[in-house]
């Protein structure tokens, strides 16, 4: 029997990530950033006003101190004749004159001369002349050029994840375009003479198509572009065919219900036909059985599943979602775990890794992790899903151990927060 990390590292090892493609960057959100973005020229662009009020000479307005009263030499007052309001987006250049001011708005480019913005609530707010309340020294409240990015710096770096404020950044240094690992196409099919799909009303023996619907959703959750196939046939012609198309056209393919009774044995041996596959026992439970290969001329890795929803998708958490994360260029592929204080004992399978579900939750005075199994306990069965959907993580249980009593520690694997 094969240990998870073992298996993991085979898979690890089939990792390739897409080609960089360049995308608008109203597409690029979430993917990583495949080059380094210079910018060619400063941002901002020129020296605008960073609030509204009045352009000015600081030395025209530096005798008034912050109470509002003028030193002896303004003469008891500053007041500064307005010669006009610059709008933000002005293209015609302004100059000031000593001891005169300019209304401005918010990023309007500043008049010559002008070092400083004086606030509007510094000011009675006049038109034609201004009476100043207080002070400003030079620089304040303006944006000098430059002051964000200058020429040649790096704005977003190769690696970066594309967030909103990258986007922002991309637009604010005029790039409409931007070089991304883009996300790995994973193809979601499943087998299995009992399935119907969801559309159709199952007769007696047939149970609905589950697998293929809560492997893309994991898909996608992962990260992946998502072509669920759905049910496919088992005939050898029609099977060979369906799964050698779609591995000549996806980074990834999973074949649910593929590993266990004759029909999957048949399964097997037309992927044999189509490059190497392996089923395994791996030391992990549920879904202890489970087969990975690459196929095709380029050695696509297509992971076989089993039937049992629940394990598929755990198998799935450990062994396929990590793959996904890697193609995507993440350079941590697994969830975030932490340690948490158990709430009741979690039985385990001796010899085999558990991953078990649970609810993770903290307690508000000693900001301590707690965690609650579910299913977890002696004589449970692993294959509800209702509990997993009401999982939140996976209680990881070290494969030496058979019981996890109250109040132990274990390591927790956060789950997708519901949002």
């Amino acid at each position: 029997m094969r240990s998870v990390e073992e298996q993991q590292a085979r898979v690890a090892a089939a990792a390739v990530a897409p080609r960089p493609v360049r995308v608008a960057i109203a597409e690029a959100q979430g993917l990583m950033c495949a080059e380094e973005v210079v910018t060619e020229r400063p941002m901002p662009g020129f020296d605008q006003a960073a609030i509204d009020g009045y352009a000015v000479r600081s030395v025209d307005v530096l005798g008034v101190s912050d109470d509002g009263d003028a030193d002896e030499s303004s003469n008891g007052e500053i007041s500064l004749p307005v010669m006009g309001l610059i709008e933000a987006g002005a293209r015609t250049p302004s100059r000031l004159q000593p001891r005169q001011a300019a209304r401005v708005q918010t990023g309007a480019p500043m008049p010559t001369l002008a070092d400083a913005v004086l606030p509007l609530r510094w000011t009675d707010g006049g038109q034609n002349r201004v009476r100043v309340l207080r002070g400003v020294r030079s620089g304040a409240y303006v944006r000098r050029t430059g002051d964000d990015v200058q020429p040649g710096d790096v704005a977003v770096r190769a690696g970066t994840i594309i967030g909103p404020a990258q986007v922002g950044l991309l637009a604010a240094v005029g790039r409409d375009r931007v070089l991304v690992h883009p996300r790995p196409r994973l193809s979601v099919m499943c087998v299995g003479g009992e399935l119907v799909d969801v559309s159709r009303t199952p007769g007696t023996g047939q149970v609905y198509d589950v697998n293929s619907y809560a492997l893309a959703a994991a898909g996608r959750d992962a990260g992946a572009e998502v072509n669920r196939v759905g049910i496919i046939s088992t005939d050898p012609g029609e099977l060979r065919e369906t799964v050698e198309g779609q591995v000549n056209r996806n980074e990834i393919v999973v074949i649910a219900g593929a590993v266990g009774g004759a029909a999957a044995e048949s399964v097997r041996m037309v992927l044999a036909e189509l490059g190497e596959m392996e089923v395994a026992r791996i030391a992990m439970h549920p879904g202890s059985v489970q087969g990975f290969g690459q196929l095709g001329r380029d050695r696509v890795p297509v992971f076989l599943l089993p039937a049992n929803p629940v394990s598929a998708l755990v198998v799935f958490e450990v062994m396929v979602r990590p793959l996904i994360r890697l193609s995507l260029g993440k350079r941590q592929p697994m969830r975030r775990v932490v340690q948490a204080r158990t709430l009741s004992p979690i039985s385990s399978v001796a010899g085999r890794t558990g991953y078990l579900r649970g609810q993770l939750m903290r307690d508000q005075d000693s900001g301590e992790y707690l965690v609650q199994a579910l299913g977890g306990t002696p004589g449970a069965s692993t294959h509800l899903l209702a509990t997993l959907a009401e999982a939140n993580c996976l209680v990881v249980v070290p494969s030496e151990a058979e019981q996890i009593r109250t109040g132990e520690t274990v390591d927790v694997a956060f789950l997708a927060q519901r949002g």
